[in-house]
């Protein structure tokens, strides 16, 4: 039981107030079983690029732009041009003082100065003392958290009551390791804490000189020594604060860093006081950017503006695709950057073939039960709360192997953990794990799990919120009319072993779960003939011919399984079926031709499906790395153009959009999960020391949640370095995520100025706004505070660079 904050002192509830703001600067971490892309800069929206660097500077060290080198090179190739450059300096305004062009070029013969963030005490301690204190810290709160926050990995659970500070207090005041190491008493000095977190907060405060001027970037910068623990605490905030509940466990942790700085402090004062004062002073100055850094952040926005200026090439020079009267197939695809590829390839086989694009959870965010579990899925956006309830049923028996099978396989991991049969284990049974591995080595007889039963929606749901539910989907498809005799509904997934960070390669709109289950509850929905006629009252004609199949696209191998056993027919769609399988086979195999190229060691299309079943594979798929655009507009404006798996694709046609309820849909939910993964993929490529997973060849999952490097210390949050980086080269461009939607700019100036949240990410350009004309031309840039600028000519462009 914790203590209201009306209860503390004033001057305690100041610090308590900075100290939650502090936790809000942190990103969540989601666990391994649903992760999903998180953007790391989420603490930060409301600065520029420029502030948060200079704020990540202090509190980490870090650089938030690619090396300068990166920039010249670009500009030396012109895939950067002085234009470029000119317009990212006029867009600085009196934000700070802007440089000069002779400036900016003038920086790109050197690189950007180094970064140190300010010293905790234990690195002032560090450095009198030769004891590596921060490394120990980190260690010890590594494995008193693993146990804390543990999922279930653990054959042991610790005591958790009363919260994660009166755990850990349990624990540190029994802890010999900080004394052994030379920090006398801690035990007892652990015991003598007040039992409030907030107390414990305030009190080393005290003693630690914080102000409340400090205390901002001071908690801040001890959070960040915390690495993916206090991210995962976070996440635990998130999800309670989503069912209207609350979480302490971040500032808790915090509370328990502070201890250990308050413990050293004690130990170390003599030696190092003068120069903890000096640091407090530094905490309490503004965050205010260096020339240099204002510098790096115009060089990035000039590096997005020549991108944008290439995409507006290449759609310029595709051809736009006409609408058939009705098509044979429509395939609705998830926005998800790899479903370009294979939507671009299936569309070359018949030019009566169209696809659709739309958020992969396909509008129902679910709370799914399995079969042969009690474990219920949340199957949609980690923004939104669950909307309907699901769940795959089968018979008793089939319900009850499942679970033997499941329970069995739990306790033969436990027994080959447990302190005393693993021995045994490995010198009984180790043997027999050789042809085991060979067989994996080898890539020989793996296979997948059993498929689920069809998905049910509730039962409790009744016909008149299914027809609604219905309604509102296909309208936020621009799915209203001229529906084709097949209409394919394809969620994705990603099949892998051997990879801890595999739910991060799910679907990412359906919380880092497969959309197959989305997919096969919308299409039950859509063929459900009481629905249909429902759907006829509001103006919606499903022909009676019109078949919704459900299909899983595996991004892996670029094969797809059609669900087309969950609709009983009498053989209506057959010849149709075979057709479209015939046509998924094929696209398939341009898919992974082109994917081929990009891919380590994978010369050929049929190398492609080996990764997937390689337990030795880092790199069985590139996931997203290389998304830079999110379009949404009709498909005929960017169909027939090669957008090189770059691009986030989301059907919408503003002209059926009435009241632009699907713009402000699209602007608030499916930008912003794009912008997540966007931004996850720009942090772990620039900062991958801060935001990234580390390295895949030292993993190990600690509590079923997450990886540490080695064996103990702080969780690694972000993607793994082989995720953006093929060993050689980098395969993730840092871009921040261009949107470009076709619809009026008033629309989207109504939709941002309902939505301050959203608006901040553009008016501080963690994203960019791009408003595209009745041509399909990028026409004109969103510049702040509802204000938008006309994209440069390319005539005007083109006599520049024959000028230079």
């Amino acid at each position: 039981m914790y203590m209201k904050h009306e209860s503390y002192p004033a001057a305690l509830l100041e610090l308590v107030a900075i100290a939650e703001d502090a936790v809000r600067q942190i990103p969540p971490l989601f666990p391994l079983t649903s992760s999903v892309a998180v953007n790391p800069f989420l603490g930060q929206t409301n600065e520029t690029l420029a502030v948060t660097a200079a704020r990540l500077g202090r509190v980490a060290g870090v650089h938030l732009t690619p090396k300068r080198s990166v920039f010249a090179k670009k500009l030396a190739s012109k895939d950067i041009l002085e234009i470029d450059l000119t317009e990212a300096i006029s867009s600085v305004e009196n934000r700070f003082d802007p440089p000069s062009l002779e400036d900016v070029k003038a920086a790109l013969r050197r690189e950007a100065p180094p970064l140190a963030p300010l010293p905790t005490v234990a690195d002032l301690a560090a450095e009198i003392s030769g004891i590596d204190w921060p490394g120990l810290i980190e260690e010890r709160i590594g494995v008193w958290a693993a146990s804390h926050f543990d999922q279930g990995q653990a054959l042991w659970q610790p005591n958790r009551t009363g919260g994660a500070f009166t755990a850990w207090r349990e624990f540190a005041s029994r802890d010999l390791t900080p004394e052994i190491h030379g920090l006398k008493g801690f035990g007892a000095f652990v015991a003598g804490t007040s039992r409030s977190a907030w107390r414990a907060i305030g009190r080393a405060s005290e003693a630690l000189g914080v102000t409340s001027e400090a205390a901002g970037t001071a908690y801040h910068r001890w959070l960040i020594t915390l690495g993916g623990w206090a991210q995962y605490a976070r996440h635990l905030l998130w999800q309670a604060e989503l069912e209207g509940q609350t979480d302490t466990s971040t500032s808790e942790l915090l509370a328990i860093r502070m201890v250990f700085e308050e413990a050293l402090f004690n130990r170390y004062h003599d030696q190092i006081a003068d120069r903890w004062v000096e640091t407090i002073a530094r905490h309490k100055a503004p965050i205010t950017p260096s020339r240099d850094l204002v510098i790096d952040a115009i060089l990035q926005d000039a590096a997005e503006r020549a991108q944008q200026r290439h995409l507006s090439r290449i759609l310029a020079k595709g051809k736009p695709g006409k609408v058939n009267d009705r098509p044979l197939v429509q395939a609705a695809f998830c926005i998800d950057v790899r479903s370009e590829v294979f939507r671009r390839a299936l569309e070359t086989q018949d030019a009566r073939i169209e696809t659709i694009g739309f958020a992969g959870f396909f509008g129902l965010a679910s709370a799914h039960s399995t079969t042969g579990s009690d474990v219920t899925e949340l199957r949609g956006p980690v923004l939104l709360n669950p909307n309907v309830a699901s769940s795959a049923t089968e018979g008793a028996r089939s319900d009850l192997t499942r679970r033997h099978t499941a329970r069995a396989k739990r306790a033969w991991g436990r027994f080959k953990m447990a302190a005393v049969s693993s021995f045994a284990f490995v010198e009984a049974t180790g043997p027999v794990y050789a042809g085991k591995l060979l067989r994996d080595a080898l890539s020989i007889g793996a296979g997948f799990e059993k498929l689920e039963p069809a998905p049910q929606l509730d039962p409790s749901i009744d016909l008149t919120a299914r027809i609604d539910m219905a309604k509102s989907i296909l309208n936020a498809m621009s799915l209203t009319d001229n529906f084709a005799r097949i209409t394919l509904l394809a969620g994705h997934g990603a099949d892998v072993i051997n990879n801890p960070h595999k739910s991060a390669l799910q679907c990412g709109a359906c919380g880092g779960h497969a959309g197959d289950v989305n997919a096969r509850l919308l299409a039950g929905l859509l063929n459900d003939n009481a629905v249909r006629d429902g759907l006829h009252e509001v103006g919606i004609e499903i022909p009676p011919d019109t078949l919704f199949l459900p299909a899983l696209h595996h991004t892996t191998t670029d094969r797809v399984t059609l669900f087309d056993q969950d609709r009983a027919n009498d053989g209506l769609w057959m010849k149709e079926i075979e057709n479209l399988k015939d046509w998924l086979d094929k696209a398939g195999q341009l898919a992974r031709t082109e994917r081929a190229r990009r891919l380590p060691r994978a010369k050929r299309a049929d190398d492609i499906a080996r990764r997937a079943v390689d337990w030795a594979e880092l790199r069985p798929e590139w996931g997203l790395a290389g998304c830079r655009s999110f379009i949404a507009a009709p498909r005929n404006r960017t169909s027939g153009t090669a957008l090189a798996g770059q691009s986030f694709l989301h059907s919408y046609d503003w002209h059926a959009d009435k009241d632009f309820g699907v713009l402000e849909l699209i602007m608030t939910a499916p930008v912003i999960v794009a912008s997540w993964i966007s931004l996850q993929y720009y942090g772990s490529t620039v900062a991958p020391d801060l935001f990234g997973g580390g390295n895949k060849l030292l993993h190990n999952v600690v509590g079923g949640i997450g990886v540490v490097e080695g064996n103990d210390g702080a969780l690694r949050p972000g993607l793994p370095w082989q995720s953006v980086h093929d060993g050689k080269k980098l395969q993730h461009d840092p871009l921040r995520l261009s949107v470009i939607i076709e619809a009026p700019r008033e629309a989207m100036n109504n939709v941002l100025d309902r939505n301050a949240s959203v608006k901040e990410l553009f008016d501080n350009r963690w994203l960019h706004l791009i408003a595209m004309n009745e041509d399909g031309a990028l026409a004109w840039r969103y510049h702040r505070d509802l204000q938008w600028v006309p994209m440069p000519d390319d005539a005007g462009i083109d006599h520049a660079v024959a000028a230079a």
